[in-house]
């Protein structure tokens, strides 16, 4: 890529699973997505696909989402903590951690253009790559990146 990419905040607030450090503590690639439950690219395509890349890379690849408000209502803490639970836990059973962007401002500083929206870092923690969407094309490019770093 030619352009530089725009190193954001890192989310502190895991509500689900354990918390992720920064890239940088890492010695594994990370992928994550921004999504939102009211997303429903996110629920019915990012969601199972990130489940499927974490079965298939899970052991060479660190792997979380973070639910934000970035484009969507802002709900209260006590209003969307236990629905994001219950979905973790319950609906889509998520083999990996979930962090809570509660204000969007996460999504916003990593620039974001929306839900979901996904960031892949190298395993030296270097932000390689940025892609928004959920469609055949986005988890293609996604799938193919992942093969060439684990």
């Amino acid at each position: 890529m030619s352009e530089e990419l725009k190193i954001g905040t890192w989310p502190t607030d895991f509500v689900w699973g354990d918390v992720i450090p920064e890239p940088s503590k890492l010695d594994k690639p990370v992928i994550t997505m921004f999504f939102n439950l009211e997303c429903p690219a996110c629920v019915t395509r990012g969601i199972p696909f990130l489940k499927r890349l974490n079965k298939e890379f899970g052991n060479d690849l660190i792997v979380f989402v973070i639910h934000t408000s970035f484009g969507h209502k802002l709900f209260e803490r006590d209003e969307v903590v236990p629905t994001l639970l219950h979905f973790s836990e319950k609906f889509a059973r998520l083999p990996f951690p979930v962090a809570l962007d509660l204000d969007g401002s996460i999504a916003e500083s990593w620039l974001a253009l929306g839900t979901p929206f996904w960031l892949v870092f190298n395993k030296e923690g270097d932000l390689i790559r940025s892609i928004y969407g959920s469609q055949g094309g986005a988890q293609t490019r996604l799938e193919y990146l992942l093969e060439e770093l684990v």
